[in-house]
């Protein structure tokens, strides 16, 4: 069932691709959260949601990073059977707003053409945006955390936009370089009206982690990452944010009204 979290103008799709456990091997695995025993994975195994976001605004119909990119046996991406399921047409999608290149946020970027053995954009009519240096980073660190080859066709693409280091995409679109957890990592805000979404891809990826003063091994910075969670969280607690978390079990969304209330 796929769940509608509807705002006043903006509404949130979460498209959940499942609970996945990854260790050292960069590789998901899937969890079944009530069958399988964590303890019973590789020792330093994390457990995580993997979900991508839908947002309609009164301008777009949004896509917040694209998921794992697997699909069936027919070639038909997960992402894909997630938005039909929700109603929505793959071909809506106007921006596909892209965190970082991680092949967990980016997998369903593309898709490949039997025909011509390329990928191409899955999303046929929409604008991508990267980080400027995002790309070029990703196609030479490659393999196990970047797949070059499903990300080639960004390359000198035009539904790709890159991106600098902050700025305003359309007057309403808010998104600035953030570099903990990788590099050339970007994070957005999305305004429209009296609404302010936040996305943080990785670099907010759970609830817990925005509450507590945590420092995650695996990010690029995590010293950094977490003081920028600390002052996001504070500053949307003031401005009535909502949070989008990609790798949350429990809380796909969370409003800066609950956490006023859990704080009162």
């Amino acid at each position: 069932m796929v769940t509608l979290l509807t705002f006043y103008i903006m509404q949130v799709i979460p498209l959940s691709e499942g609970s996945f456990t990854i260790d050292g091997s960069k590789q998901f695995i899937p969890f079944d959260t009530d069958a399988d025993n964590l303890k019973e994975r590789n020792r330093g195994s994390l457990l995580v949601e993997i979900q991508s976001f839908v947002v309609r605004t009164s301008k777009d119909l949004l896509l917040l990073d694209t998921g794992l990119g697997f699909h069936d046996q027919h070639g038909v991406l997960q992402i894909h059977q997630l938005m039909h399921a929700a109603g929505i047409d793959p071909l809506e999608i106007t921006k596909v707003l892209l965190t970082h290149l991680h092949k967990d946020h980016a997998g369903g970027a593309g898709i490949l053409n039997n025909a011509t053995g390329k990928f191409q954009p899955s999303f046929p009519n929409a604008t991508y945006y990267i980080h400027e240096k995002e790309l070029s980073f990703a196609l030479n660190k490659g393999l196990p955390s970047f797949i070059p080859d499903e990300l080639e066709f960004l390359e000198n693409n035009d539904q790709v936009v890159l991106l600098g280091d902050q700025g305003t995409i359309d007057g309403y679109i808010e998104y600035q370089i953030s570099s903990g957890h990788s590099p050339f990592h970007q994070v957005f805000w999305i305004r429209d009206g009296d609404e302010t979404i936040f996305f943080g891809g990785d670099e907010a990826p759970q609830l817990h982690q925005m509450k507590n003063r945590f420092v995650a091994k695996y990010d690029h910075d995590g010293k950094r990452a977490m003081e920028l969670r600390q002052k996001w969280w504070e500053q949307g607690k003031q401005e009535g944010w909502t949070f989008l978390f990609y790798h949350d079990l429990k809380s796909p969304s969370y409003t800066a009204s609950q956490a006023n209330e859990m704080a009162s």
